[in-house]
């Protein structure tokens, strides 16, 4: 279930979603490796690594992010 009235919404992957998306949007390079994106989400923000892949499978499937050979490319 993606809403969860039981847990913090830091610990949703629709909010750590938008932070990955927020991430993607201020650096100026077009395509990001996976721990790059990670680390830079954990300097301000604690997260898994099962909570971020979550997240970015959750962005693919939306279709806002997508991955090739270079890295993780935002959609839009």
């Amino acid at each position: 279930m993606i809403v969860d009235v039981d847990t913090n919404p830091q610990n949703q992957i629709y909010y750590i979603g938008g932070l990955i998306l927020n991430i993607l949007k201020q650096q100026k390079n077009v395509a990001f490796s996976y721990m790059d994106v990670f680390e830079t989400l954990n300097k301000e923000y604690k997260v898994s690594i099962n909570l971020y892949t979550l997240s970015l499978d959750w962005l693919y499937l939306l279709g806002t992010i997508n991955y090739n050979e270079k890295g993780l490319i935002k959609c839009f």
